[in-house]
C-alpha cells in the first residue's frame, strides 16, 4: 500500500489534459498498488497567494518563537510540507504555460522550499531532505517540446527535475502528452500518452 498525493495545476478544470493524465497514471499506480490511499489537492482551485515577506519571515523563526499571528501565517505552508513528507508516490499536473509551469504550481514550490525543513545546507552545498519519494509528472502541451525545436523551450520538465532534486527527490518520470494542437499529432495524442504510462 503507498500513499499518493495528486497535486493539480491546471486552471481548466476537467478540460485539462494534464489533470486526465494525472488521473490516469493515478489510475495505474492504484492497479499496482491495491488499497493505496489518495490525497487529491488543486493548487488553482485554493487561489494560493504569492510568497510575501511576512510569509518568507517566518521560514527563518523556530517554530516555538512563531506569535500566533505568524503561526496563522505560516499554517498552509506547515500543511502542504507535512503533504510532501506523508507521501510516498506524488503526482504532478504540470501543462505547459508560456513555456513553464501554472503559477499555481510555482506558489507551492515557493511554499514547501523551508530551509531546515526540506533541505539543508552542507560544506558542498544544498541537501536534500525529502528522501524515498517517487514523482510522476503529468505534461501537456499544445505542441511537441520533447524533442526537436520546441526542446530549448520545455522549462516544464528540466525546471522540475533542478527543483526537486535539491530537495532530494530524484526519481521522477516525465509523462507527456504533446502535440495536442497539432494536427496530425492532437487525434492520439492522449491515447499515445496514456499507453506510455509505466508505473515503477
Amino acid at each position: 500500500m503507498k500513499h499518493i498525493l495528486h497535486l493539480k495545476s491546471s486552471i481548466l478544470g476537467s478540460a485539462s489534459y494534464s489533470i486526465r493524465l494525472g488521473d490516469a497514471i493515478v489510475e495505474k499506480i492504484q492497479d499496482k498498488y491495491p488499497g493505496s490511499s489518495l490525497e487529491e489537492v488543486d493548487l488553482a482551485e485554493m487561489e494560493i497567494p504569492h510568497l510575501n515577506p511576512a510569509l518568507f519571515r517566518t521560514f527563518f523563526i523556530p517554530g516555538d518563537q512563531l506569535t500566533e499571528e505568524e503561526k496563522a501565517t505560516i499554517r498552509l505552508s506547515d500543511d502542504f510540507v507535512k503533504q510532501l513528507f506523508a507521501a510516498d508516490i506524488i503526482v504532478i499536473g504540470a501543462p505547459l504555460y508560456n513555456f513553464t509551469i501554472p503559477s499555481s504550481l510555482k506558489a507551492w514550490i515557493d511554499y514547501i522550499t523551508r530551509p531546515g525543513i526540506t533541505f539543508g545546507y552542507g560544506e558542498n552545498g544544498p541537501v536534500g531532505l525529502v528522501t524515498g519519494k517517487k514523482i510522476y509528472v503529468a505534461m501537456s502541451s499544445g505542441g511537441v517540446y520533447s524533442e526537436g525545436p520546441g526542446k530549448a523551450n520545455d522549462f516544464v520538465a528540466p525546471y522540475l527535475k533542478a527543483f526537486l532534486g535539491l530537495l532530494g527527490i530524484t526519481d521522477l518520470t516525465v509523462v507527456r502528452a504533446e502535440g495536442l494542437k497539432v494536427e496530425g499529432l492532437k487525434e492520439h495524442a492522449m491515447e499515445k500518452a496514456i499507453d506510455s504510462i509505466e508505473i515503477i
